[in-house]
């Protein structure tokens, strides 16, 4: 796993009485990185490290349980789609903290030589159960719970969410688009405008979980078994003569994979050229793939040009559409009965862009064996280790989602959180892609079609069971009189 990064010099804005310090005489490497196995601890918010400085000084060793989850969907979001749990059990397996981290730690004087020690010593030896990837969640749910010391378990909450927030994020995006396109083909376009070179393999590898046939991605291709796909650019076509040259020098490189890309100069004119290429091409034994509208309306275009592509006998060819593409513009021209059979998206859903963020949450439910709280209004999420049970209808589709606690056993329904690591160490091979695609295609073929609604879907039932109510309602009100916090 590569994690790309670099420093960055920011001054406090004046009159912050936020903790920023200067390290003298540092100096810093301007460079993006590579970072090391040994550094890999330092992804972490400054924070959690004082809070481990002061679980160490105050000899806190017991096991916490964290639990991972989203309060709300965002904007027109009924389900979402676990992705990036390998990437976490990667980085568990490997979190640590070499000689240079320590050194750096030192040189900011706000931590003490024993616990740097400590730091030196650290692996990450705690149990994780998880919802695998590929399945659908829910709000109000954990999708994964950390059991471990409790500085191990505060120090990679950082990292947790970092690696699962963004690729539920875009596996959710690739789904809306899969639903939306109707079965029409979806290509992952997106790796120039993703977030870094990490967020570009993520958004192929998300896609393709969630639906997605290819990617343009030739790294996320190699390096994950997406089957790679493109066309050509604008630039091409405009260092020929013209339009018509520059079709015939790429069929003539690549007679089996030939895809033309029609609008650099004026679409209708391009489609005319491009039908006359494939003609040729079938002259010599060959057929024209397809072709490609990145610009202008899309269902209009797409209309003349499969008129001229059809009168010019040449049915087969597809049409392709790219450009500025997300699951609204898809939904919109799959309605229209636009005659695309293929859709390019990149931009908008490497970045999620309409929903770019969730509210991830990594909360303490259970220290030393005591089930644990917040009481902050709005915030308040049930203490103790948990399960998640899937019930079902008649008909084999989702019903509801039940949050019990973790020995509970319900008469019926799925048990969603699965041992994934132990002592450290995950329990099992990493599972192959295919295999967490068709898990998503299984769970979206079972999740109710209005939930899967492109806007303002309902919102999938989530409850606690009477005996995890109880739970939260003692705890609460214990909490409450220690506190010495009225009810209302």
């Amino acid at each position: 796993m590569t994690y790309l990064g670099g420093p960055k010099h920011n001054s406090p804005k004046q009159g912050s009485n936020l903790p920023f310090h200067r390290l003298n005489g540092n100096k810093m490497n301007q460079r993006a990185y590579h970072t090391t196995r040994a550094d890999l601890g330092l992804f972490t918010d400054l924070y959690e490290l004082t809070m481990a400085q002061t679980y160490f000084a105050q000899a806190m060793t017991a096991e916490a349980t964290f639990d991972l989850f989203i309060r709300s969907y965002p904007p027109d979001r009924g389900y979402m789609v676990c992705a990036g749990l390998e990437d976490t059990l990667d980085f568990l397996q490997g979190v640590s903290f070499g000689d240079g981290a320590r050194q750096y730690l030192s040189e900011t004087g706000m931590f003490t030589p024993d616990f740097l020690d400590y730091l030196g010593d650290l692996r990450f030896t705690g149990s994780v159960r998880a919802l695998p990837e590929g399945r659908i969640f829910f709000a109000n749910e954990p999708i994964l719970e950390v059991t471990a010391p409790v500085i191990e378990a505060q120090l990679v909450e950082t990292l947790i969410i970092n690696r699962l927030n963004l690729q539920s994020l875009q596996a959710t995006k690739a789904a809306r688009c899969f639903w939306a396109a109707q079965g029409r083909v979806l290509s992952d376009f997106g790796a120039r405008r993703a977030p870094g070179v990490d967020g570009a393999l993520t958004m192929a590898r998300s896609g393709y979980i969630a639906g997605f046939q290819s990617t343009s991605n030739v790294l996320a291709a190699r390096r994950y078994g997406i089957p790679p796909a493109g066309t050509m650019a604008h630039s091409m076509i405009t260092s020929f003569p013209t339009e018509l040259e520059a079709f015939r020098a790429y069929a003539g490189a690549f007679p089996q994979r030939t895809i033309l890309l029609l609008d650099t100069y004026d679409t209708i004119e391009g489609a005319r050229n491009a039908a006359q290429v494939g003609r040729e091409m079938e002259n010599d034994g060959h057929r024209l793939v397809g072709v490609r509208l990145d610009s202008g309306d899309y269902g209009e275009l797409s209309r003349q040009v499969r008129q001229i592509l059809d009168h010019a006998g040449l049915p087969y060819v597809q049409i392709v559409a790219s450009g500025g593409l997300d699951e609204y513009e898809i939904h919109k021209l799959v309605r229209s009965g636009a005659p695309i059979d293929i859709f390019g998206v990149g931009t908008r859903v490497g970045t999620s862009a309409d929903a770019p963020y969730t509210d991830m949450s990594y909360k303490l439910s259970c220290y030393d064996g005591r089930p644990v709280m917040k009481l902050s209004t709005d915030k308040i999420s049930p203490p103790g280790a948990k399960q998640v049970y899937r019930l079902r209808d008649g008909n084999g589709c989702f019903e509801r989602d039940v949050v019990t606690l973790q020995d509970e056993q319900l008469p019926a329904g799925e048990r969603l959180l699965q041992t994934v690591m132990e002592a450290g160490k995950k329990t099992r091979p990493e599972p192959a892609l295919s295999d967490m695609r068709d898990r998503f295609t299984a769970d979206f073929a079972c999740l109710e079609d209005h939930f899967k609604q492109i806007v303002s879907p309902p919102r999938y039932p989530v409850t606690l069971s009477p005996a995890l109510q109880r739970l939260t309602s003692q705890v609460q009100g214990s909490l409450m009189e220690q506190q010495g916090v009225a009810e209302d």
